[in-house]
């Protein structure tokens, strides 16, 4: 997969390329093409922890383009969205895929969709834990909101009593890690070319199969969801005689519930699975509150008060499940949007371990100029990382993130 990735990277960024070089006419009813350019700058606080990682400024370009067509009578969509990203620093951080490349026909009640896309679940703000079906693209962000094309067949109706959409999963696509060069990484590298699967090889060789329900009942919006396939979520098993880190997908069979309730200015969220696993059996939850007070300011701006716990039952083991911080964890956080021409919105939160006291936290921040500019501030930091906690890894990783993106 990642040759493949990587020999299509030329191909992609001229395609992009060809997207940003001017204006395109979009033909109503037929073909809408857009895309985008952007610059980012990433700026670490700290000397990196481990050798050979990249000191200070990371420079990247990034690149996405959007085409779709629809026919005449709404029937067929034809959708493509290759993404590109050219990294000065991180050789792995370089890389392009194909976000989607779907065809979907939509019907009265019925729609088909086949090819590479996208799909989330789940309501919380600070962690997802029902959405299982894309894999992560982790050398973009550790905060597994950028995913990679899921090929998938997906089949879903819209009834009185719900909506409820099955998928099929006939290929698995590995989470992409960082290289040696990079940050947010573990002392050893990840050599994806040693990933392995429960079949025994390093080919998932198996189809996975999903189930979503969901469906509102007045203020309460409820989805639930079956999973049965390859963990997304890798352990990661040291070979000492590489000295490298191997990357073991489980079979695993998963449920999952989100719940959001609506009431004023109160937003209610919980998500939780039950996970079954060649190891264990184990359930994690993460639920909390969001408050918005509304007009704040003379110019209408709203704030957002967020609080959520986090729960995760699984083995701290690494050798029986994969590795993860919010086991025990509280994140509080506001939201901060003015409501103006110009989208103004702030995000910040910090997550505080109640066992050992590490956290972690987040700010984000964008703005459009004009009609076709967005600048975004993007910060994350780590502060009182116990050694015994997933995040020790990190320590030194905090840092601000300035992108600026042109629109086509």
């Amino acid at each position: 997969m990642t040759t493949m990735v990587r020999s299509s990277l030329p191909l992609l960024v001229a395609a992009l390329a060809a997207f940003a070089s001017g204006p395109h006419v979009a033909h109503a009813g037929e073909w809408e093409v857009s895309g985008s350019a952007g610059l980012e700058m990433r700026a670490f606080l700290e000397r990196g922890a481990y050798p050979r990682q990249l000191d200070t400024f990371q420079p990247s370009l990034q690149m996405e383009g959007d085409i779709r067509w629809t026919d005449d009578e709404n029937r067929w969509d034809v959708v493509f969205v290759p993404f590109a990203r050219l990294d000065a620093k991180d050789a792995e951080r370089t890389h392009a895929d194909a976000r989607e490349a779907y065809v979907r026909w939509n019907g009265d009640s019925w729609t088909v969709r086949a090819g590479l896309a996208k799909v989330f679940w789940g309501v919380a703000e600070s962690r997802h834990l029902v959405d299982i079906i894309n894999q992560f693209d982790t050398v973009e962000d550790i905060d597994n909101e950028d995913k990679l094309g899921q090929p998938m067949v997906e089949i879903s109706t819209l009834q009185d009593w719900g909506q409820l959409t099955a998928y099929v999963l006939p290929a698995f696509r590995k989470r992409t890690f960082a290289g040696e060069e990079g940050r947010f990484r573990a002392p050893y590298l990840v050599d994806n070319d040693l990933a392995r699967f429960d079949q025994g090889g390093d080919d998932d060789a198996d189809v996975d199969f999903a189930l979503r329900y969901s469906h509102y009942f007045g203020d309460w919006d409820v989805g639930l969801s079956f999973f049965r396939g390859a963990d997304r979520d890798p352990r990661l098993i040291l070979d000492a005689e590489r000295g490298v880190f191997a990357p073991y997908y489980d079979d695993i069979t998963q449920f999952g519930a989100d719940i959001q309730y609506t009431h004023d200015a109160w937003l209610w969220k919980f998500e939780g699975i039950v996970r079954d696993t060649p190891f264990e059996t184990f359930a994690a939850a993460v639920g909390g509150v969001e408050y918005t007070f509304y007009g704040v300011s003379e110019a209408g701006a709203d704030l957002g008060v967020l609080v959520e716990y986090q729960y995760d039952g699984r083995s701290e083991n690494p050798a029986f499940a994969p590795v993860t911080p919010s086991d025990n964890d509280l994140f509080t956080g506001l939201r901060y949007a003015m409501n103006d021409m110009a989208d103004t919105s702030i995000l910040g939160g910090v997550i505080v371990d109640m066992e050992d006291g590490s956290m972690s936290g987040l700010v984000e921040a964008s703005r459009r100029f004009g009609d076709y500019w967005v600048m975004e501030l993007e910060s994350r930091f780590f502060a009182n990382v116990d050694t015994s906690n997933i995040l020790y890894g990190f320590r030194k990783d905090s840092q601000v993130t300035l992108r600026l993106t042109r629109y086509f």
